[in-house]
């Protein structure tokens, strides 16, 4: 219940700001993808302003991601190994604890033995 009122005490006022943002940024404005000719681009797009600049932060955003992500790779590499070599441990534990319960089991029943011989 809290969860959605925080969720909703910051998605409201971002809501307000991005509508504002978009109306106030709703000329249209030409993108050029030809460095070469400016004048007659071969290939460009016309949009309003806050989505060419809604796109660049979306972009942006995951450009982010992306390196930030290859750049963990060693250490999410380092921590698959890490589990690995702990499951491997437990189960030699597991192992060990299995094998030795017969032999503790022995010791437990001489006293009650001893005990009846007297």
């Amino acid at each position: 219940m809290l969860r959605k009122f925080v969720n909703a005490l910051v998605l409201i006022p971002l809501a307000v700001i991005f509508v504002v943002f978009a109306v106030a940024n709703r000329h249209l404005v030409t993108v050029s993808f030809d460095p070469f000719n400016t004048s007659a681009p071969s290939v460009s797009v016309t949009l309003p302003l806050f989505v060419v600049i809604i796109l660049v932060a979306i972009f942006g955003v995951v450009a982010g991601g992306a390196a930030t992500w290859f750049r963990q790779r060693r250490w999410r590499r380092a921590a698959r190994q890490h589990e690995a070599e702990a499951r491997t441990a437990r189960l030699q534990l597991d192992d060990l604890r299995a094998s030795r319960a017969p032999a503790r089991s022995v010791p437990d029943q001489v006293p009650a033995l001893l005990h009846r011989a007297r």
